[in-house]
């Protein structure tokens, strides 16, 4: 696959060299404006941005002094302006022209900043803020340019995305603190440059190891998403595509970010991303746990692993001994459906049988998420997480479930109905101030069950759980979803799957999908409700092999 990013960043090379830091255009001998605080408060920093690799044209005929202002009446302080031209079709020109038509506003310049002299020309032109990408920067030269932004009064925005990135951020930040510079600005992308895929989950992952206020970067483009990335613990969010193409409504998108809270949404899916994470680290290793020094293929990703329907403490007792991540519990007519009493023994016996790292914390999100624990009170990290699974919110069974998510024996609920549209945020309101960690699942058996998954991803969903589309049954019916159906759904970051699986398929699924979670209920049971600890201890061989 061809690296985008080293396109851009050689051609950037190529113009500096012909055309210096000005690249070509009028810049004014000195800044005609002071400078504004980026950022001062969380909020939504709206792009001005006509094109890109990955879409092509988006705006090509805007007016950047227009649309500055039309994102000024919809609510935001910040404004992105992108400067590079072979592919986002940007100039310093329009850098030159919202400083100056809005003074009030705080611009950040958007580009693949190379070379020292490019911060004082973003300085001249009027930029408060500059984007600086700790992919394509060295240290050094990515400390010394943080440096140089700070000199003129700037904020240096950084941008990672892996964890080499972060280690740069880290050396940034504290170079900040040693002289007295002034604070550094992270920026997250759910992006990867290289290939401009987009995963959620990245920033997700991310955030707990920034030592800095952070931006949650792409993707953004409809309320649900911007509220995702607030209750994440992000300090701002970056909309560019949405806002650029339909200005009209950037004052939803701004307002979503703005009324959003850190809370045990956000957390869940933060832990979510570090288990996973973990898993991912696994593939390079071999079986004993040493790097893989002869040459042979890193092996897939070790997927999380939920074991669902259980109802007593045996079984997932076992489940977690084996390495279980997610065990799940019914709260829906069935005959696996579990007792409250049944998981509160569960949890007070896991929770006993595991102790958390001496520098968890006990304490709700706070305003952000710098520092802040993965897991909720008195629940440690390398707990399985608990998982209630509703049908329908409204009722009773569903309650259950929400109280026990209250009162933290619950980590999170899957919705299993037919609504997730409409119901997810039923699941939210049921949640109060620090919400619910909650997710989808979406039972698959055609192409219109695909553009059900577009459409939650579209409205924020990180991640959906697929399954077998039985009428009828809402889970558990042990029928395999047909591959072709798996296949179009994996094309999008984080496969989770569900269906029929057992240990004399989960291997094939793993080596030819690749999934982030794998779901397994009937294909574990010796009768609905009861496991085979036979079948589960097969399971979990043919998972680690």
């Amino acid at each position: 696959m061809p690296d985008i990013l080293d396109d851009i960043v050689r051609l950037r090379r190529a113009d500096y060299a012909r055309l210096g830091p000005s690249f070509g255009c009028d810049i004014p001998a000195h800044r005609r404006r002071p400078i504004v605080p980026f950022l001062a408060v969380p909020g939504a920093i709206l792009e001005i941005k006509r094109a890109s690799p990955s879409k092509g044209d988006i705006a090509p005929d805007l007016d950047p002094v227009s649309l500055a202002g039309r994102y000024a009446a919809a609510g935001a302080k910040q404004v992105s302006v992108l400067t590079e031209s072979n592919f986002f079709k940007g100039t310093l020109e329009d850098l030159v022209a919202v400083s100056d038509a809005h003074p009030h506003l705080s611009f950040l310049r958007k580009d693949f900043i190379l070379y020292e002299d490019e911060i004082e020309i973003a300085w001249r032109c009027g930029a408060d803020a500059v984007l600086l990408i700790a992919r394509i920067l060295d240290t050094p030269l990515l400390l010394a340019l943080a440096a140089k932004c700070r000199a003129f009064g700037m904020t240096p925005f950084i941008e990672v995305r892996e964890e080499s990135d972060v280690a740069k951020l880290a050396a940034a930040c504290k170079a900040g603190t040693a002289s007295g510079e002034g604070a550094v600005l992270a920026g997250v992308n759910s992006r990867d440059l290289a290939t401009f895929r987009i995963d959620p989950l990245v920033p997700a992952t991310l955030r707990t190891k920034l030592p800095c206020r952070a931006v949650f970067e792409s993707g953004a483009s409809t309320p649900g998403s911007c509220r995702f990335a607030r209750r994440l613990g992000f300090d701002g969010i970056l909309i560019g595509e949405a806002a650029a193409k339909s200005p009209e409504t950037a004052h939803e998108l701004v307002s979503a970010f703005a009324d959003a809270r850190p809370d045990w949404v956000g957390q869940f899916w933060r832990e979510i991303g570090r288990r996973a994470e973990i898993g991912r680290a696994d593939s390079t290793l071999g079986h004993n746990g040493a790097l893989r020094h002869d040459g042979s293929a890193p092996r897939a990703a070790r997927p999380l692993v939920k074991i669902c329907g259980l109802t007593n403490a045996e079984d997932a007792l076992l489940a977690a001994s084996l390495g279980a991540d997610l065990l799940g519990f019914v709260f829906a007519p069935s005959p696996r459906r579990a007792s409250v009493q049944a998981v509160r023994d569960i949890n007070a016996r896991l929770s006993a049988s595991t102790k958390p790292k001496p520098d968890e914390c006990a304490q709700p999100p706070a305003g952000s998420a710098n520092g802040a624990c993965c897991a909720p009170p008195g629940q440690p990290k390398n707990r399985p997480l608990l998982v209630g699974v509703i049908v329908d919110p409204d009722s009773s069974d569903a309650k259950e479930a929400f109280a026990l998510a209250a009162e933290g024996v619950l980590d999170a609920v899957q919705y299993h109905g037919e609504h997730p549209e409409t119901d997810l945020s039923k699941i939210d309101g049921a949640g109060g101030s620090f919400g619910i960690g909650r997710y989808a699942a979406v039972r698959l058996g055609g192409e219109a069950d695909l553009e059900r998954i577009e459409f939650l991803r579209a409205s924020g969903e990180p991640r959906i759980l697929l399954d077998a589309r039985v009428e009828g049954i809402a889970g558990g019916t042990g029928k395999t979803i047909p591959k072709s159906l798996v296949r179009s759904a994996s094309v999008q970051a984080g496969l989770w799957l569900a269906g029929g699986l057992n240990p004399a398929n989960v291997r094939m699924y793993i080596e030819e999908f690749e999934p982030e979670l794998i779901d397994a209920s009937s294909g574990l049971e010796s009768a609905p409700g009861k496991k085979d600890p036979l079948l589960l201890k097969s399971f979990f061989r043919e998972i680690n092999r």
